[in-house]
């Protein structure tokens, strides 16, 4: 993908809405987005009132669906996190988005949203929070951006990965954060990892949450069909020091399974995350 100064770009909230002392905060990513030469343009339901919502599920749907069908927004960027994203997979036009399809972002909860557009669509979502432009990290993020969505560098997108297993993988890219991507589970949206790289991270639970999280994936026969395994950060159990570490948790949990197994320190819920792109190709091998 390649934006041009002069594009388009819309900001919307497809899950938890934003607290309203948060508006500064979007002021500042707007004037960054416009001091790279974009025109970004914010949906009606950013920000909650006296409950969690920014808007009604229909009202957050109606608000994604209008920046695919404006042909003049070239990227969708969602600055929400949460848990309600899902509420929204049953609410779209995904036969509008794919005669249509744009780039969208967005990290933690809208993993809902990445494969399940993928699994309806067939199109590459991508796995960024785009507030990492403002947050701490800024210095480093916004060149990379830069590059990256104007230049077609890859300065965003390119991870240093170690294997824990094997040396080499290779295939069509799916998952984001553990959690939410088993909302999925049982639904429609679920898409099929049979050949894929299945990706996960998480920034909250502990060992068992971690535990409950590998033992369902076991259930639904993930373990049985993907054909890799890539490992972001796992905030909380690394702050914590927490022990058995998650990689010793993935590596217990598959034992016996042939597929290679690489992590990173550079994908995950932090200011310092690089991109991933989720339904896109994606290959991981040794130096």
């Amino acid at each position: 993908m390649q934006l041009t100064a002069g594009n388009k770009v819309a900001l919307v909230a497809c899950s938890n809405g934003l607290p309203v002392d948060q508006q500064p905060e979007v002021q500042r990513l707007m004037q960054v987005l416009r001091g790279m030469g974009l025109c970004p343009v914010c949906s009606d339901y950013l920000y909650a009132g006296p409950t969690a919502f920014a808007g009604t599920a229909a009202q957050r749907a109606a608000a994604l669906q209008q920046a695919y069908a404006d042909s003049q927004i070239r990227a969708i960027f969602d600055i929400s996190g949460g848990d309600m994203a899902n509420q929204l997979l049953d609410l779209l036009d995904y036969r509008q988005i794919a005669a249509s399809p744009k780039p969208f972002f967005g990290y933690s909860d809208l993993t809902v949203l990445l494969n399940a557009l993928y699994t309806k669509t067939g199109v590459v979502s991508y796995l960024y929070q785009v507030k990492n432009l403002i947050w701490q990290s800024s210095a480093q993020q916004q060149p990379a951006f830069v590059a990256s969505m104007f230049s077609g560098a890859d300065d965003l997108f390119r991870v240093k990965w170690h294997f824990l297993r094997g040396e080499r993988m290779s295939g069509t890219l799916l998952g984001g954060n553990l959690r939410c991507l088993l909302k999925l589970a049982g639904t429609p949206y679920m898409p099929d990892l049979t050949g894929k790289l299945l990706f996960i991270e998480s920034l909250g639970g502990g060992v068992p949450q971690m535990v409950t999280y590998l033992s369902q994936l076991r259930q639904l026969g993930v373990f049985k069909h993907i054909s890799g395994l890539l490992l972001g950060t796992f905030t909380y159990m690394q702050q914590h020091r927490q022990q058995p570490s998650m990689h010793q948790l993935v590596l217990q949990e598959t034992q016996g399974c042939a597929f290679p197994i690489a992590y990173t320190s550079q994908v995950g819920h932090a200011n310092t995350s690089r991109c991933l792109p989720i339904g896109g190709p994606y290959t991981v091998q040794l130096p």
